[in-house]
Protein backbone atom coordinates (compact mmCIF):
# COMPACT_ATOMS: atom_id res chain seq x y z
CA UNK A 1 0.00 0.00 0.00
CA UNK A 2 2.36 2.38 0.69
CA UNK A 3 4.32 1.71 -2.70
CA UNK A 4 1.08 3.26 -4.24
CA UNK A 5 1.21 5.99 -1.82
CA UNK A 6 4.23 7.47 -3.06
CA UNK A 7 2.78 7.85 -6.84
CA UNK A 8 -0.31 9.79 -5.81
CA UNK A 9 1.66 12.91 -5.98
CA UNK A 10 3.13 12.59 -9.79
CA UNK A 11 0.21 11.25 -10.99
CA UNK A 12 -2.03 14.13 -9.63
CA UNK A 13 0.56 16.65 -10.85
CA UNK A 14 0.77 15.12 -14.83
CA UNK A 15 -3.38 15.62 -14.39
CA UNK A 16 -3.28 18.81 -13.68
CA UNK A 17 -0.75 19.91 -15.44
CA UNK A 18 -2.19 18.14 -18.50
CA UNK A 19 -5.45 19.87 -17.62
CA UNK A 20 -3.93 23.24 -17.89
CA UNK A 21 -1.60 22.35 -21.23
CA UNK A 22 -5.13 21.64 -23.18
CA UNK A 23 -7.28 24.36 -21.71
CA UNK A 24 -8.33 26.39 -25.08
CA UNK A 25 -6.14 29.91 -26.22
CA UNK A 26 -8.87 32.46 -25.08
CA UNK A 27 -8.59 31.24 -21.57
CA UNK A 28 -5.20 32.79 -21.17
CA UNK A 29 -4.59 36.83 -21.20
CA UNK A 30 -3.41 38.22 -24.69
CA UNK A 31 -0.33 40.33 -25.39
CA UNK A 32 0.77 42.02 -22.00
CA UNK A 33 4.33 42.24 -20.35
CA UNK A 34 4.45 38.66 -19.47
CA UNK A 35 4.40 37.90 -23.67
CA UNK A 36 6.96 40.28 -23.77
CA UNK A 37 9.36 38.41 -21.07
CA UNK A 38 8.46 34.96 -22.25
CA UNK A 39 6.88 34.14 -19.08
CA UNK A 40 5.42 30.82 -20.50
CA UNK A 41 9.04 29.54 -21.10
CA UNK A 42 9.34 29.68 -17.36
CA UNK A 43 5.97 28.22 -16.49
CA UNK A 44 6.98 25.30 -18.61
CA UNK A 45 10.43 25.31 -17.24
CA UNK A 46 8.58 25.17 -13.32
CA UNK A 47 6.09 22.22 -14.48
CA UNK A 48 8.57 19.92 -16.35
CA UNK A 49 10.99 20.11 -13.19
CA UNK A 50 8.01 19.46 -11.04
CA UNK A 51 6.88 16.95 -12.51
CA UNK A 52 10.58 15.24 -13.03
CA UNK A 53 11.43 15.76 -9.41
CA UNK A 54 7.90 14.22 -8.17
CA UNK A 55 8.28 11.14 -10.83
CA UNK A 56 11.80 10.40 -10.05
CA UNK A 57 11.38 10.48 -6.19
CA UNK A 58 8.34 7.91 -6.71
CA UNK A 59 10.13 5.67 -9.17
CA UNK A 60 13.61 6.13 -6.76
CA UNK A 61 15.40 7.05 -9.85
CA UNK A 62 19.26 6.70 -9.24
CA UNK A 63 21.10 5.62 -11.99
CA UNK A 64 21.83 8.10 -15.16
CA UNK A 65 20.36 5.52 -17.26
CA UNK A 66 17.51 6.29 -15.51
CA UNK A 67 17.81 9.86 -15.32
CA UNK A 68 18.61 9.73 -19.44
CA UNK A 69 14.81 8.04 -19.76
CA UNK A 70 12.74 9.98 -17.36
CA UNK A 71 14.38 13.14 -19.42
CA UNK A 72 13.18 11.19 -22.75
CA UNK A 73 9.80 10.45 -21.67
CA UNK A 74 9.02 13.92 -20.15
CA UNK A 75 10.57 15.48 -23.51
CA UNK A 76 8.13 12.91 -25.69
CA UNK A 77 5.03 14.31 -23.35
CA UNK A 78 6.06 17.79 -24.03
CA UNK A 79 6.20 16.96 -27.80
CA UNK A 80 2.75 15.16 -27.65
CA UNK A 81 1.62 18.26 -25.40
CA UNK A 82 2.66 20.58 -28.12
CA UNK A 83 0.85 18.05 -30.96
CA UNK A 84 -2.12 18.00 -28.91
CA UNK A 85 -2.39 21.99 -28.34
CA UNK A 86 -1.88 22.30 -32.54
CA UNK A 87 -3.60 19.88 -33.94
CA UNK A 88 -7.37 19.92 -30.94
CA UNK A 89 -7.00 23.11 -29.04
CA UNK A 90 -8.70 25.74 -29.85
CA UNK A 91 -6.30 28.95 -30.10
CA UNK A 92 -3.18 26.93 -29.52
CA UNK A 93 -0.18 26.21 -31.71
CA UNK A 94 2.98 23.95 -32.02
CA UNK A 95 5.78 25.68 -30.08
CA UNK A 96 9.50 24.88 -30.31
CA UNK A 97 10.33 27.19 -27.71
CA UNK A 98 7.73 25.04 -25.16
CA UNK A 99 9.65 21.97 -26.27
CA UNK A 100 13.23 24.02 -25.28
CA UNK A 101 11.79 24.83 -21.98
CA UNK A 102 10.06 21.55 -21.16
CA UNK A 103 14.00 20.05 -21.99
CA UNK A 104 15.71 22.66 -19.93
CA UNK A 105 12.93 22.05 -17.14
CA UNK A 106 13.54 18.00 -17.12
CA UNK A 107 16.76 18.45 -16.74
CA UNK A 108 16.54 20.67 -13.67
CA UNK A 109 14.07 18.37 -12.23
CA UNK A 110 16.75 15.65 -12.19
CA UNK A 111 19.54 17.81 -11.01
CA UNK A 112 17.04 18.58 -8.15
CA UNK A 113 16.04 15.23 -7.36
CA UNK A 114 19.92 14.20 -7.79
CA UNK A 115 20.80 16.70 -5.15
CA UNK A 116 18.08 15.93 -2.70
CA UNK A 117 18.53 12.70 -2.92
CA UNK A 118 22.27 12.71 -1.76
CA UNK A 119 21.22 15.57 0.34
CA UNK A 120 17.92 14.62 2.36
CA UNK A 121 17.41 10.68 2.23
CA UNK A 122 14.71 9.25 2.45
Amino acid sequence: MATNRRFVLPIAALIFFTILFCLPGSAFPKEDWLTKISFDKFVHIGIFTVLLFLWCRALRVDSLSGYFIAIIVAVMYGLLIELIQDRLITNRSWDMGDVIADFAGSLVGVLAWDWYKKNKPL
